[in-house]
This record gives structure tokens, sequence and C-alpha cells, in this order.
């Protein structure tokens, strides 16, 4: 018998397997279209940090962020975040790897994403909900809240308020501290997408559909609540104003082997203290009323070798001004300490501040038998350092300064605990010769003019190898050095002892944020299981 073909029937022996094959493409690609859209958010967070003047590349990343994980499903939001994630820490903590090789940077990497992937699952949950940009953007602010102190004490490098120093919505450091600030930069940024979204929908059907004031307000709040802040900052002094030279030695070279040439940095910062007293009795500096060394300037501890206090002392007493040393200690018995010495002309150390959040495997080594498995640098660290336990505030000729050792700038608490305790200046004492010239120093100085604005105090912030700088409570740097070149800053800053309400309230409105992003998942579990039980 024969066939025949109709035109129904051709048109289906015509979607043949090579047919079949030319349809599929693009079905490949369009599920490609939200992993490359994750990707491609977390690399616009990364360019949004410094040493890039790009803050508002946070916007576009958040609301690609929005794109990629709005109405998804839970397995899908915690994929595409971590894609997200990797795209962003990835490139950022580069830093990480720059002596030790890459297994320690994509380890940290890796696991850092992790939170990134859960934000991911709680905006993607949270996303079918009305006023969805609010919660998702109280969503990334819970996950930032964790994995600041998960684990081993925590790791907010790459906060997006470190990014937003350079940013309009900077003032409201002053209101909330870093997590409001990272809230109204994530809520603008969801409220973008939103907009779009409604937009497209609206040209695609002719009707207005629902929540174009949740979309409108997401985008204009921030923006007008970083407006209404500016009064907050201010530079004005409030309890005059002191003379302050931040020190900069320099090490003889970069690299993980500076620890080795010890004495050859404590004699650099000697000698620049020496060079700044020189220009002080000629008169082509101001006298100082104190002195600020970086952490790790003197590795040599001057209370167990007297040719280091010695010639310490010598520096000192010439330059006539109390100053702050940054000296390893090494007790007999015990763990080492990160010590920040005031040493006074004629009177030697007078008072000691031992960091109190020292940093995992830099500073001591957790897991050591089983991370000596992956990576042997780890037996660099012969000798773990321990932790103080005492708030830093020294009296400095007559002016309260704040202590908090390089890693410690990036906690919250542990800056704002020394203005809490009277401190009227705030500095960051840091040693960075170990990351070369990556953009790990730049990073960590955008934290320094957050924190100025945060609690409206100057930070000086005194380093190593560079970039040393001079930050007024406005945020602005009035001054600072180049990296790897021996140098000193000499600045009158303004001094303040009235608190923002940033420092007030705390970690309060990181508490309130984390309520609503916790009430948000609830109400999505809630209406997730109602849908289930109305299901035939």
């Amino acid at each position: 018998m024969s066939a025949t073909i109709t035109p129904d029937a051709a048109g289906a022996a015509d979607d043949s397997p090579a047919t079949g094959d030319r349809t599929r493409r693009p079905r490949r690609a369009a599920r490609l279209v939200r992993p490359a859209t994750a990707l491609l958010s977390g690399v616009l967070l990364y360019l949004s940090f410094p040493p890039r003047p790009l803050w508002w590349l946070a916007l576009p990343a958040f609301a690609l962020l929005g794109a990629a994980l709005h109405g998804r499903r839970l397995r899908a939001g915690f994929g595409l975040g971590h894609l997200a994630g990797l795209g962003f820490l990835l490139p950022l903590l580069v830093w990480t790897g720059e002596e030790v090789g890459p297994v320690p940077w994509l380890a940290l990497a890796a696991v850092e994403a992790l939170f990134v992937a859960a934000a991911g699952l709680g905006i993607a949950a949270v996303s079918r909900l009305p006023w969805w940009p609010v919660l998702a953007a109280a969503v990334w602010i819970l996950a930032e809240g964790a994995r600041a102190r998960v684990p081993f004490g925590g790791f907010p490098w790459g906060k997006i308020a470190f990014g937003q120093a350079d940013g309009v919505f900077l003032p409201l450091a002053a209101v909330g501290g870093t997590p409001v600030l990272g809230f109204a930069v994530a809520l603008c940024g969801f409220g973008l997408y939103e907009a779009v979204r409604l937009v497209r929908r609206h040209r695609a059907t002719g009707t207005l559909p629902r929540g174009p004031l949740a979309a409108g307000l997401s985008v204009l709040l921030p923006v007008t609540g970083a407006l209404a802040a500016l009064p907050l900052v201010s530079d004005a002094a409030e309890d005059g104003t002191a003379t302050v030279a931040a020190i900069q030695g320099n090490v003889p070279r970069l690299g993980l082997d500076f620890n080795s040439q010890r004495r050859a940095v404590l004699d650099n910062h000697v000698a620049r203290t020496r060079e700044l007293a020189e220009e002080v009795k000629a008169g082509t500096k101001p006298q100082p009323d104190f002195v600020l060394w970086p952490e790790n300037s003197s590795d040599i501890d001057p209370y167990a070798n007297p040719d280091a206090a010695a010639v310490i002392e010598g520096a000192v007493d010439a330059v006539k001004a109390p100053t702050v040393v940054g000296a390893v200690i090494a007790p007999p018995t015990g763990k080492l300490r990160n010590t920040l010495i005031q040493w006074e002309p004629g009177r030697g150390p007078v008072a000691t501040y031992d960091k109190r959040h020292v940093q995992p495997f830099g500073e001591y080594i957790p897991l050591r038998p089983l991370v000596r498995l992956f990576n042997s640098n780890v037996d660099r660290v012969a000798r773990d350092f321990g932790p103080g336990s005492e708030v830093g505030v020294f009296d400095l000729a007559g002016t309260r300064v704040g202590l908090a050792t390089c890693y410690e700038a990036a906690f919250d608490w542990a800056v704002r605990d020394t203005v809490t305790h009277g401190a009227q200046l705030i500095t960051v004492p840091s040693n960075n010769a170990t990351f070369g010239r990556s953009e790990m120093t730049y990073q960590q100085l955008a934290m320094s003019r957050v924190r100025a604005v945060e609690h409206s105090r100057s930070v000086v912030v005194p380093v190593t190898s560079g970039v040393s700088a001079v930050i007024r409570p406005d945020g602005e740097i009035v001054s600072q050095t180049a990296m790897f070149t021996p140098d000193y800053l000499v600045e009158e800053v303004p001094l303040r002892s009235s608190k923002t309400l940033a420092t007030r309230l705390g970690t309060l409105p990181e508490a309130l944020l984390a309520a609503v992003a916790a009430a948000g998942l609830g109400w999505a579990a809630a209406r997730s299981v109602r849908a289930r039980r109305a299901r035939p």
C-alpha cells in the first residue's frame, strides 16, 4: 500500500534530528542566560570596589542579580547565587594568594561564595512576595552579617559598604553603619530591576501590573535617605585639632620573607622618624603632637631586646612626641602578641594594646594538621598569635586615640568599641607588605574612609609599605603616600567627641534588617506550604 504525504505529515517529517538540534540549540542558549547574568552581576560588584572609583556599578550588579534570581526555585537560587559570589570574590580576593599560591585563594573564595549562594536562595524565595526588593536587600545583609561572624570569627572583606567610599550613599554610614549603607545599595539595585520588569510587562500586556509604588520607592528612598543624611557628615573640629605624623618606613623586599628582615624594617622606621625630627628642628615641618608607626614596624620584641628598645627610644626622644610603635611581643611561653606600644619621650613604654581579632591562617593556623595537607606554607607561622581582650584607646598628649590594628578595621565592633570608649581620633596601623602591589591596600583604605564617616572621626592609617593616609571625618583623604616608598605624613586633623547615630545604635540596625529578612523568608515558606496543600 502506498503512502501519501500530506502537508502536515511533511512538516512533521521535516522535524528530523537535524531540525530538532536547531530547535534545541536556542533552548540551551536560553538556559545559559541566567547563569551568565548571575556571573556578570558578581563581576560588576568586584569592579565597583577600589582602586576603581566605579562605586555605581554596584547598582546594575544588583539589578542583574535580581533578574537572575527573580521567580527561581530555591535550588536554582543557590546555584546562581554561588556563581555570582565566585564572579565577585575570586577577583576581589586574589591578593590572598600573592605569596602562598592559588590554593588558599581559591578555597577562601569558594567558601565565602557559599554565603552569597545562601543569599541567592533567600532572594529567590522572597522574589514572589510583595515589596520583594526590600526583603531581598535585607536577605543580602543577613548573609553579610553571617559571613562577618563565621567561621573562625568571620571574614567581612567585600561587604558592599566597603565599595562605596566614593559613592552618594556614603552618608548613610553615619545613620546605621555598614549594614544600612549596604542595604541601601542593594535595595536601589533590586528596585531598578523591578522598575524595568514592570515597564516590560506593561509594554507586553498593555496593563499596569501591581507593584509600581514598591519599585519606585525602592529606588527613590535610598537616594533620598542618603541626601537627607548629608548634614550628619561633618569634619568640623569639636575638641580642637591635633597635628599627627604617620611614618611609613617601607620594607627591603616584598613578600612573606619581610619577617626575616626585621631589623631592617625597624631601622627604616627609626630613620624616617629621625628625618622628620630634623625637618621639625629646621622649621620645615610642624611639631607633631604624636607620631604613629604601623603594625609590625618593630618585629623585634623591644622588651626582650635592649638594642631594639634603644633605637626606638632614640627616635622617640628625637621627635619629642608620644609615639605608637607596632611590635611583636614574644613571651617566654604562650602565644605571640601583635601589640601597639605607647612610647613616651624620656619615659619609654607606658601602655600597650594587644590586637583583639587576630587573622586566621595569617597570624594563627586553625586546624593546622589538616591545612598542612593542602599547603605547607602554614608552617611559616611557626608560633600562633593570641588575641588581646582590652579595648585600645591611648591618651597621646591629651588626645584620646582609638586603635584598630589592620584586619580589625573590617569588623564593625572592633572600631566602634574605641569610639564608645572615648576615642576622638582613630588609627589603623597596618602591614600590607605580604600582599605586594595588589589591590588589597586600596580595599583596606576604603574601609577606613567608611569608618571615618560612620563614627565622624579623623582616621590615620600608617602602613609599613603603603598606602598610608590621613582621612578627615567626612571620608576625604587629605594626604597619602605611594606604595613601597619610605615617607611620612604630617597633618593637622579635627578632633571630635560627639557620637553619630550609627555609633549609638551599634548592632541594632543590622538586627532589624535581619528580622525583616527572617520575616520575609518565613512568609515565603508559609506561602509555599499553603500552595502545596491546595494542590489536589
